[in-house]
């Protein structure tokens, strides 16, 4: 039976998918772990797996082309197989859709008959479902089972290992008795809260317990949830940059070694280094299978590319010649330009500016870098003064909410980071209760993690307040839109050497500026101004960042 391949959502804030490249083709054998194609994503682009065997019957996007969440992409099924009433089914959805969210559907009494209630309380069993192990995940995919039907489990134990959209993680069981039940079996894709297993007393009724489940799914939410596989495929786990495609040993995108997320884990466990495995799976894909037969030691060869020939200045052939290249807006550029309009146009922004004389900070920074395990830098004395300036004035650390103003009581601290297609927003969160060097040390890896598009979701949401620093590029002053829901955010110029009045004396003084800009629904100016200050003078007295 054909499976229709729709678009996952691949990230919190993603809407729509690009189509960058198609690795397989209409008539193309499709065996589950191929990766179809290649999306690109607000956040990365990243590879679309198939989770079905069969041939790829139907292709509905081409290459460039942008596709909204659950959008579909293609159809996988039997080769020959008709699948004409299938388009005209999913054309006919496409255009009922909007009716059907605008009319709300009459209550039918009799859709429910058969969603009984059923007496499950004597059953001494347990199901095991599908958790939902990250905020993007809607399904998972069982990698592998640690145990079987029959096995004795005690709590702790681990089941099997679950593909989630961002890594191959271990399911756990929280309770002591048998294995009665398996629901799905490796391979398969399960939905959020679909029935994995059961484990109970060896004589359990189960299967009353499984139906009951079913039943109340049925009747509370008008769709049944249990072990049967869905048709949409689970988000995908492997981020790369485009690139062309090589089956040498270890085939790398953008200097990472492709590998399946088993494939990784076992990897590490064995102590191997990836980049000496040949890979089997699609375009040189790393996999399960080629991990367990490497042997150390048999290392392939690999070709190295030949050296760039010197090349010669070519001028054009008319001086002024005008020309132009055009490039299709990414995913994140999109998102970027998206919220930052909006948060432009529809928050009444203010600036407020202060210069701070930086002298005793540059000699705290000197003094702190002949003991501290990492270097600190300028930014991160920024970062602990920030978290530091907020715990005495909350009202800044807040988030305007339409009908309603969060406070934050928690200090988490955006710093945005530019990748190469824009900007990324990584989080050191609690910073008020981290040292110097801790922070120094996160920020690091947070901004290699960025750089690499590795960063995971909980490393760049939920922030309640935003630092721009762009003091390092010799900016010495500027303005910064704020990241909505946040209330503020703030912008970090350079240093500078400039005549300072000292004690009656005109000497050579260090200062940095710093911009404000502030939501007026959320804050006030007194209240933005009364920040500013507090950050102003833990930067010219840093001894006060250390009580």
């Amino acid at each position: 039976m054909a499976e229709v391949i729709r678009m996952p959502k691949m990230s919190d804030t993603m809407e729509e998918g690009v189509i960058a490249q198609w690795l397989k083709k209409e008539g193309d054998s499709v065996k589950s772990g191929d990766i179809l194609a290649e999306v690109e994503t607000d956040k990365a682009t990243m590879e679309l797996e198939s989770y079905d065997d069969g041939t790829l019957l139907y292709i509905g996007v081409k290459n460039g082309e942008a596709v909204p969440i659950d959008g579909v992409i293609a159809i996988i099924g039997e080769k020959g197989e008709n699948i004409t009433g299938l388009l005209e089914e999913i054309d006919s959805n496409a255009v009922k859709l909007t009716e059907k969210d605008l009319t709300p559907e009459p209550a039918n009494p009799s859709t429910n008959v058969a969603a009984e209630k059923i007496d499950t309380s004597g059953i001494n069993a347990a199901l095991v479902t599908m958790p939902k192990m990250s905020d993007t995940m809607t399904e998972g995919v069982i990698a592998s089972w640690i145990k079987k039907v029959g096995d004795d489990v005690k709590s702790g134990d681990i089941l099997a290992e679950v593909e989630t959209d961002k890594a191959t993680m271990e399911l756990e069981s929280y309770e002591d008795g048998t294995l009665l039940y398996i629901g799905a079996e490796a391979g398969d894709a399960v939905p959020i809260d679909g029935v994995i297993a059961i484990i109970g007393e060896k004589d359990a009724d189960y299967e009353t317990l499984l139906k009951g489940y079913t039943v109340s799914k049925t009747k509370d939410t008008g769709q049944v949830k249990t072990d049967q596989i869905i048709d949409e495929p689970a988000d995908q786990v492997v981020a790369t940059k485009i690139v062309n495609k090589s089956s040498a040993v270890g085939t790398q995108s953008n200097g990472r070694v492709k590998a399946s997320p088993l494939a990784k884990k076992l990897a590490l466990e064995k102590g191997y280094d990836l980049n000496q495995i040949k890979g089997s799976g699609d375009a040189g894909r790393i996999i399960k299978r080629d991990v367990e037969s490497f042997v150390p030691g048999t290392t392939a060869t690999v070709e190295t590319p030949k050296a760039i020939s010197d090349t010669t200045i070519q001028l054009p052939a008319v001086v002024g010649e005008e020309s132009y290249e055009e490039q299709t807006v990414s995913q994140m550029r999109k998102i970027i330009a998206k919220r930052l309009a909006e948060s432009k146009f529809t928050s009444p922004h203010f600036y407020l500016t202060m210069e701070i004389d930086m002298d005793n900070a540059i000699t705290a920074r000197n003094s702190l870098n002949e003991v501290s395990p990492v270097k600190i830098s300028f930014n991160d004395l920024v970062i602990k003064a920030t978290a530091a300036a907020l715990r005495q004035n909350l009202k800044v650390n807040s988030s305007w909410l339409d009908d309603r103003i969060r406070y934050n009581k928690h200090i988490h601290i955006g710093v945005a980071v530019a990748v190469e297609e824009g900007l990324l927003v990584p989080v050191i969160r609690f910073a008020d209760n981290k040292t110097l060097s801790h922070i120094s040390a996160e920020v690091k890896e947070l901004a290699t993690k960025a750089h690499d598009k590795k960063l995971q979701p909980e490393e760049w949401e939920r922030n309640t307040f935003t630092i721009s620093n762009l003091g390092m590029f010799g900016i010495e002053e500027f303005t910064a839109i704020i990241n909505p829901p946040e209330a503020c955010i703030m912008a970090i110029g350079g240093i500078k050497q400039v005549p300072v009045v000292k004690n009656g004396e005109v000497v050579a003084g260090n200062t940095m500026k710093v911009t404000l800009s502030c939501d007026h629904r959320v804050v006030d100016g007194a209240t933005g101004s009364a920040f500013l200050q507090t950050f102003k003078n833990l930067l010219e007295d840093p001894i006060r960042l250390l009580v």
